[in-house]
């Protein structure tokens, strides 16, 4: 997570990542956008309405509009290490978050800040040695009985690892089954974690989506995601 690596890529990062899912037949939008629909209808079904939200690793920003229209009255927060990501994100949504500078460590918070912490495909980016310490952050900033959702790659899936080597920003990416961050959650206090697989179909069987709700429990999906709730003490 060096902030330099991060900032070399900022500007280009919205072409470079729809070049290496274009045989998915999707654009980056729509892989934001079903994260937070995915987010969204969890939290509805348990009648859960978050009014602090944490954006984890939150780059230029793709989650933000689909998260603001899912989350109208929440105060938003995206957190990332690379300032000039930030600041394409900023721009690009002005008044919509707060905007907030990290080391890649420590998250700048006080323990219980946040109903709901949120990280779309960031932990493959980061060192090994630094992920049980940054999901230990996240469950500390969390309030009681709030909710993390991780959305990662599925190394399982052939496409998916196909689009990670052939995309410039995730040359030193290490990609992380589910079995081993549901193990990494645990060692850092996120225990109980569900794990769901999504994405099974590309664009061109689009019309079999409908069943997908019926695999999420299969690893063989493109992205998975893992949700935890912080118990109660």
């Amino acid at each position: 997570m060096l902030e330099a690596e991060f900032d070399q890529f900022a500007r280009e990062y919205q072409e470079q990542h729809a070049a290496s899912i274009r045989l998915s037949g999707e654009t980056p939008d729509f892989f934001a956008r079903y994260k937070i629909d995915d987010v969204a209808t969890t939290l509805r079904r348990a009648g859960v309405k978050p009014r602090r939200i944490l954006d984890f690793g939150a780059g230029v920003g793709n989650s933000l509009g689909h998260m603001r229209n899912a989350f109208p009255d929440a105060e938003i927060t995206l957190l990332d290490p690379s300032r000039e990501s930030l600041d394409i994100a900023s721009k690009r949504f002005p008044g919509q978050a707060a905007f907030t500078h990290f080391d890649g460590k420590t998250i700048p918070f006080a323990a219980g800040s946040f109903d709901l912490a949120f990280a779309a495909c960031v932990f493959h980016h980061i060192p090994e040695d630094l992920q049980v310490g940054l999901l230990a952050e996240i469950g500390r900033v969390l309030a009681d009985g709030g909710s993390f959702f991780l959305f990662e790659h599925n190394p399982w899936n052939p496409l998916t690892t196909h689009a990670v080597r052939n995309c410039a920003f995730d040359e030193n990416a290490v990609l992380i089954n589910s079995r081993e961050m549901r193990r990494r959650m645990a060692e850092a206090g996120l225990a109980n974690t569900r794990i769901i697989y999504r994405i099974f179909f590309p664009r061109l069987l689009a019309r079999l989506r409908p069943f997908e709700r019926f695999l999420t429990k299969i690893p063989v999906g493109a992205q998975y995601f893992a949700h935890a709730v912080k118990p109660a003490v």
